[in-house]
């Protein structure tokens, strides 16, 4: 038995596909068979780019403040329980 392993789609390529369905001006029977894929996976790829259009038109500064803030709280309790081993450590010590 042989084991074919399944082809695998450049983000750009996906994109072009997505945008070429989007558009409407060939049907998705037309997109298969120009591309040699199935219509499903079309639609799939369409759909996706509908949904993670919001994410395009979305600053950076709002995604680099959350992950920021994120950050920020894990060092502040990084830095807390340090303070607290050096602490612990200079009275082990007899500093």
């Amino acid at each position: 038995m042989s084991k074919t392993k399944r082809k695998r789609y450049a983000a750009e390529f996906k994109a072009m596909v997505a945008l070429e369905a989007i558009k409407g001006e060939q049907t998705l029977a037309e997109l298969a068979a120009k591309y040699s894929l199935h219509p499903n996976m079309i639609t799939n790829w369409k759909r996706q780019a509908i949904d993670n259009m919001a994410e395009g038109f979305s600053s950076k500064a709002d995604c680099s403040k959350e992950l920021d803030e994120a950050q920020l709280k894990d060092l502040h309790a990084k830095i807390g329980q340090l303070t607290i081993e050096r602490d612990f450590l200079a009275k082990a010590f007899g500093r």
